[in-house]
């Protein structure tokens, strides 16, 4: 299977993850890769393709968030955008996940500037 399509798959599992009821009190499931901390983003600096589908994995999070949350949509991002603010995120906490990087940018890019809460 081509990354392309590996990439399409995720984004749409996450744009579903996304529309479930806003109530339920559950942890978050999150469906990525096997390793999303913080050190595989760092080890993927080299590796442009890898690179390419961090970023777009996190493009996805932020499409299902805007998909669940459309009265707070987060803004046009670019690529670069992206890949800048999971690369600060991962430095200030190497022992993260870049999947938190993706949950604040959504936070601070929708207006929220605050983790979603009940």
């Amino acid at each position: 299977m081509s990354r392309w399509k590996v990439v399409q798959r995720y984004v749409l599992v996450l744009a579903a993850m996304s529309a479930a009821p806003a109530g339920a009190a559950v942890p978050i499931k999150i469906l990525g890769f096997d390793d999303m901390s913080c050190r595989a983003w760092s080890a993927s600096k080299d590796d442009a393709d890898l690179r390419a589908l961090y970023v777009a994995w996190v493009r996805g999070v932020l499409t299902g968030h805007n998909y669940a949350n459309q009265s707070q949509q987060v803004s046009t991002l670019s690529t670069g955008t992206v890949e800048q603010h999971v690369q600060r995120y991962c430095v200030e906490k190497p022992l993260g996940q870049f999947s938190d990087a993706a949950f604040r940018l959504s936070d601070q890019f929708s207006g929220r500037n605050s983790p979603i809460t009940k």
